[in-house]
């Protein structure tokens, strides 16, 4: 679960660039406003029993939601993560990540990204159901965390999103009902990791520009400490 080296190379060359890419653009913005896990008692694994922390998220069509309020910021047409992704969490601890996704979906380009990695069971669940992949042309987005081993533990989670169909109607807050996606992961020691949406639909650098390599759209960070 925490090893780079194992991941790179099951990932194999093409999503091992595409997920550098990532971390690459990413580390040139500033970021965020931050959000906290909440810490809500604690969970027996298989490394003995640990602090259970929480985390909600949600992924927009636009930036007309979360932390760029209704007027979408700079860039209302941009996809969007909410309602920041300065991410933070407690070291030593379980996870719980609920992801509410509002987008359409499509063809993952590497369906790598389509299969849930490091997770605890190697699962997410959607809408209630236990799976531990979706197909490669049904995803909206993914949230992937990885980083460069620098002095602190490796981390590497890449969940996929399912898009809504893009015939769904709206409802009360201007979007379709979402899929509600949960996964929960460990953490390790204290350090800093990139996340960001492996689903290449923005500008430039393979469509890893604009949106894809801007904290606050589709890009952020987890400070574990």
């Amino acid at each position: 679960m925490r090893m780079w080296a194992g991941v790179a190379t099951a990932v194999g060359a093409g999503a091992a660039v595409t997920a550098l890419t990532g971390a690459v653009l990413s580390m040139s913005n500033q970021p965020p406003n931050q959000l906290r896990a909440t810490v809500r008692g604690s969970v027996q694994t298989s490394e003995g029993r640990l602090p259970h922390a929480f985390l909600t998220l949600a992924t927009y069509p636009d930036s007309l939601a979360g932390e760029h309020g209704k007027n979408g910021g700079p860039h209302p047409d941009w996809v969007s993560y909410g309602p920041t992704t300065n991410l933070e969490g407690p070291a030593h601890a379980v996870v719980t990540v609920t992801v509410r996704q509002y987008d359409t979906g499509g063809t993952v380009p590497d369906p790598y990204f389509a299969q849930v990695h490091g997770t605890l069971g190697g699962t997410e669940t959607i809408d209630g159901k236990v799976v531990t992949g979706i197909n490669p042309n049904t995803v909206a987005h993914t949230f992937t965390l990885h980083m460069f081993p620098a002095n602190q533990p490796t981390e590497f989670i890449s969940v996929p999103l399912p898009g809504v169909p893009a015939s769904a109607p709206n409802v009360a807050n201007g979007y379709p009902a979402p899929h509600v996606v949960t996964f929960s992961f460990i953490t390790g020691g204290p350090g800093r990791y990139i996340w960001n949406c492996e689903f290449p639909c923005g500008t430039y650098y393979d469509g890893f520009g604009g949106p894809m390599s801007t904290q606050g759209y589709m890009d952020g960070t987890l400070t574990v400490g």
